[in-house]
């Protein structure tokens, strides 16, 4: 149900808290204990905050609300992916996922209910943005995540992937937030470099990347390196143009000196010949990067298909011909539409 007349007590910095507590005649020393259990102990329940008093925890009850993220459903895939509907507080439904591997064990969350890009090949682009999440429903979903990679495999989370539902950098603020809190020594303590943000590439928010100097990996969704075709299935870049990014992405880099990833699917007969690898090799010399070749997944939307495995293997041998650090990625969790591009919401 949603709270009509309580405030977020995850929405209220520390000092904003300490106001509120004046308020209630509390003494200041409660606030970072409060903080530590919505943080640090990821607490969801004023009930379970042990070391406060009854008549503490019934007035944070009266005045404040946690609106926690539930998992509402999850499906395991032949390959140990875990794919699971989160339910928010206001009924809406996102997605995240869970995808083990022998050196690290990887969470893939969501920034917004739906999403606003259209792209063509992505089925979360065929959905309908119905808002950003507050900055603790993301870090609620790498809380939940965590539990499941813990009770499921043994092993905590290593690694935290912005690349669910939605475009991080339409949600700036709030995943800020949550990188900062998920990060902090008085959140979850997880390191920056463990991170990455992916983009369909915003212009002027990766220059506000830079100005920020974050410490975070950024990774930008390209898949072409020729306007004409990544308008195509991009209309994101009819804004934002290979020029424009190319010059966000060395402000950036002079800024961070972070090195940034391209994510590139090999779409057959599309963006799969050797003059549309050589297209992506003069995008690379822009700045230090490295290229992950993805797998496309079939999605029932669009018509696009994976192109076939000597052509994205001759793809793969152009670009490491010209140094550049290519990965061929493997899609996880297909079996369950859980892999890269298959994400949304069935109705």
């Amino acid at each position: 149900m949603l709270a009509t007349n309580k405030k977020d007590i995850r929405n209220l910095s520390p000092e904003q808290l300490n106001q509120e507590f004046l308020a209630m005649g509390e003494p200041g020393f409660r606030v970072k204990q409060v903080y530590e259990w919505i943080w640090a102990k990821s607490c969801t329940d004023f009930d379970e905050m042990s070391n406060l008093s009854k008549a503490l925890r019934e007035k944070l009850k009266e005045q404040f609300v946690i609106n926690k993220v539930q998992i509402n459903q999850s499906q395991f895939s032949s390959d140990k992916t875990i794919k699971s509907t989160f339910k928010l507080f206001d009924n809406n439904i996102i997605e995240g996922v869970l995808i083990p591997a022998t050196d690290r064990m990887t969470a893939c969350v969501s920034s917004q209910v739906g999403c606003s890009l259209t792209c063509k090949f992505c089925a979360t682009g065929y959905m309908d943005r119905k808002r950003n999440l507050n900055a603790d429903e993301i870090y609620d979903q790498v809380v939940l995540i965590d539990k499941q990679a813990k009770e499921n495999y043994h092993v905590p989370l290593t690694n935290i992937v912005y690349m669910g539902m939605g475009e991080p950098l339409l949600n700036y603020a709030n995943v800020m937030k949550s990188i900062e809190r998920i990060t902090a020594p008085d959140g979850l303590n997880m390191a920056a470099k463990r991170i990455t943000v992916s983009t369909a590439g915003i212009a002027k928010m990766i220059k506000k990347l830079g100005d920020d100097a974050v410490r975070f990996n950024l990774a930008l969704s390209l898949h072409a390196a020729n306007d004409e075709k990544r308008n195509t299935i991009m209309p994101i870049n009819e804004q934002n143009s290979l020029k424009a990014l190319a010059e966000a992405l060395k402000y950036y880099f002079s800024k961070t000196k972070n090195p940034v990833t391209y994510e590139y699917i090999v779409f057959n007969n599309f963006n799969d010949t050797i003059s549309d690898a050589e297209e992506l090799v003069k995008f690379c010399r822009h700045i230090p990067c490295k290229v992950n070749i993805i797998e496309y997944n079939s999605i029932s939307f669009a018509d696009f298909e994976n192109a076939v495995v000597d052509k994205i293997e001759a793809f793969a041998a152009h670009l490491r011909k010209h140094g550049i650090n290519t990965n061929i990625r493997r899609s996880r969790g297909k079996d369950i539409d859980a892999a890269c591009g298959q994400l949304a919401v069935k109705s």
